[in-house]
């Protein structure tokens, strides 16, 4: 996944208004296989879409439990890997040559969906190894209607340590949380339209706009900030990377997610995603369930 915005208040005063709206996509090779979102552990208590690569099977980029663990990664953008690094679970590079690596799909966010610890013991665990790892975001969240919503973020190109995020609007892409590449800025403000209308509009019509939203391939160029941060290996394909939406002959935005979780702590899933390997062929899907604390 490379892009993610997320609006949160626990204690929303209106009933109508949402705890959580998070709209993400995840760009990915269009071979790798992977499953569509769909419930599965032990209890089939955790919903997310999984990597199917060979040797990386059961990996996720984004889920959600019924218990209200939600967690969700994106890589940082660095001109060359470590071939030795620890792996997250992702695929090799965006395109050969270049130093953009695939939606990292792995054991980062399954270990938390599946654990019993909250977001930010969990994430101040993942800190201390932080520095083995390429360079990587993850939110974590415990949402509760009965505690309220905590929501925690660690990426390991910034901060030694995890911190608990204060109620707002936030977006995160391939560089740390909320820096202002274009492409972010310019998402943003689309989400912060969608979400300003959130309480008017029906569901299925606030989902629709943050679809659409997500699906903006307008490059917002020049951009110096992810023109340095990619360094020339950024250049051949920075026009099309410069969008909310990827599109590149092999390679690009892959699946499209919407959730939304209501003052009551009903959770909506929206995924849209693409079929086989043809960006003009999508299955939309949703699941629907109620948070159990």
């Amino acid at each position: 996944m490379c892009i993610i915005f997320f609006k949160f208040d626990p204690r929303p005063v209106s009933k109508n208004a949402y705890r959580l709206i998070l709209a993400a996509n995840r760009d990915e090779f269009y071979h790798r296989p992977s499953k569509a979102a769909d419930f599965w552990g032990s209890n089939n208590e955790i919903l997310s879409g999984l990597d199917m690569e060979e040797g990386k099977e059961g990996g996720t980029w984004l889920g959600i439990s019924t218990r209200g663990k939600l967690a969700a990664l994106t890589n940082y953008l660095q001109p060359r890997l470590d071939p030795d690094a620890r792996g997250r679970g992702e695929a090799p590079s965006c395109c050969p040559g270049h130093g953009f690596v695939s939606a990292a799909t792995g054991e980062l966010v399954s270990h938390f969906l599946t654990t019993d610890m909250d977001s930010l013991s969990y994430l101040k665990k993942v800190s201390k190894e932080g520095h083995l790892y390429n360079g990587f975001n993850l939110i974590a969240a415990d949402l509760s209607t009965e505690k309220g919503d905590i929501i925690c973020y660690y990426g390991n190109r910034g901060n030694d340590k995890p911190v608990v995020l204060e109620p707002g609007t936030y977006g995160l892409s391939n560089a740390l949380l909320d820096t202002p590449w274009k492409k972010l800025c310019f998402g943003k403000q689309l989400f912060l339209e969608a979400v300003g209308r959130s309480q008017a509009l029906p569901k299925d019509a606030l989902v629709a706009q943050l679809l659409d939203m997500l699906n903006n391939e307008e490059a917002q160029l020049p951009d110096p900030a992810i023109e340095d941060q990619g360094r020339e290996y950024v250049q051949p394909f920075l026009s099309k990377y410069a969008a909310v939406c990827v599109r590149c002959s092999d390679y690009g935005t892959r699946t499209n997610t919407v959730i939304l979780v209501d003052a009551d702590g009903h959770v909506t899933f929206t995924e849209r995603s693409m079929l086989g390997t043809d960006p003009s062929h999508w299955e939309t899907t949703t699941h629907e369930f109620k948070l159990q604390s």
